[in-house]
């Protein structure tokens, strides 16, 4: 490695594709790569290492050489530090196209699948994010940086993705910790981690009640949108019957149970289920391993929906599902590499993937939430 002051800074580097994460490609004149956060395909730029593995380091950008011209001024002045808007320095329209290019090579790589789709953009993309959560160091409100837990104290107007009522915690940091910020439908809620306040949220026609810290969709439209494309790609009959695994607060089971069919969900979070019972009074709920619950629930069932964390489903699920041949699964990933895995096993499974969409639900940001509708192939 070309190291300029130190042994930690590199560079001139050309850099290449954009990465599955928030990152970009570069190759050091020895051959190594380097993930770089806050890079642009096409530029030449110098970086610092924040880590570094066998084959491979990462590292951030800290001087430009030579800009891409879909590369803008950063609105906030902490968007090289902070670990949450990764693409802040990308164009808008650009932002979509780097997203589609990695569910696109994921697919790809991982499914064999030719996707020619696009990420849809979800509007607002300034100030949507209806939760979140601030870390203190005792002396100031803030951030986490990408892969440490330093604190970036908050600019002077807060955070830019925030919602308006959010922008930055109404109580004194020096007691440290951290606190979670909640605008939703019943108001703005501020509740430390001691804490178990539960909120009201509105979607898909109902009224949900979620933990303060619990899951629910950031972006005040994701609900709704997700909600759309899933009954749009299971076209869900009366008399049905349904499962919705890792089903929060109950969100597909109730769009389900409205369309007139047999809903049982399944979670691991006793407390989410505890309030999906209170939502979707009309389907059942069991708390507990998917993997477990999946064994015990009939082999028939019509229609199954999924929306599994981060690492995905997995093979024993994904295999508990299809072999059960429901009509049609929707599967709801925050993740294209997980979800480009299981999509491969589905295939060589004997399913087809009949539609798959992409949303720009956490604008500013490399994360993309899809959904894709799989059919027996018979």
């Amino acid at each position: 490695m070309d190291s300029s002051d130190s042994d930690s800074l590199i560079g001139p580097l050309r850099v290449t594709k954009v990465a599955h994460g928030g990152h970009w490609v570069a190759r050091t004149e020895d051959g190594r790569v380097v993930f770089l956060r806050g890079a642009l395909e096409g530029e030449l730029v110098r970086a610092r290492i924040t880590a570094t593995a066998k084959r491979h380091a990462f590292a951030d950008v800290i001087e430009v050489l030579e800009a891409s011209p879909d590369r803008v001024l950063t609105p906030c002045g902490i968007a090289d530090r902070c670990g949450g808007c990764d693409f802040q320095h990308v164009r808008p329209a650009a932002q979509l196209e780097l997203k589609r290019q990695v569910v696109a090579e994921q697919l790809g790589r991982l499914a064999g699948l030719a996707w020619t789709g696009q990420v849809e953009a979800v509007p607002p993309v300034e100030r949507w994010r209806t939760r979140v959560r601030y870390h203190s160091d005792g002396e100031a409100w803030g951030m986490h940086p990408a892969r440490s837990h330093a604190v970036t104290p908050l600019p002077e107007a807060g955070c830019l993705i925030a919602a308006e009522e959010l922008l930055a915690p109404p109580v004194s940091a020096s007691a440290g910790g951290s606190i979670v910020g909640v605008a939703s439908a019943d108001g703005v809620r501020w509740s430390s981690n001691e804490t178990n306040d539960t909120v009201l949220e509105e979607a898909a026609g109902r009224t949900w009640r979620v933990a303060a810290d619990g899951f629910w969709q950031v972006h005040p439209a994701a609900a709704d949108t997700l909600v759309d494309a899933v009954l749009t790609g299971l076209a869900p009959r009366a008399g049905e019957s349904a499962f919705d695994l890792y089903c929060g607060v109950g969100l597909f089971a109730g769009a389900l149970v409205d369309r007139g069919v047999s809903v049982v969900g399944v979670e691991g979070s006793k407390t989410a289920v505890g309030h999906a019972r209170t939502n979707v009074p009309e389907a059942s709920f069991l708390a507990g391993s998917v993997d477990k619950a999946l064994r015990r629930l009939p082999r028939a069932v019509d229609l199954v929906v999924v929306d599994p964390p981060r690492v995905g489903a997995g093979a024993s699920v994904l295999g508990e599902i299809l072999g059960r041949r429901p009509r049609a699964v929707a599967y709801v990933a925050c993740d294209p590499a997980s979800l480009a895995r299981d999509l491969g096993l589905a295939l060589a499974a004997g399913w087809r993937v009949d539609s798959l969409r992409a949303f720009d639900l956490f604008p500013m940001t490399h994360h993309v939430e899809c959904v894709a509708i799989l059919q027996p192939d018979d």
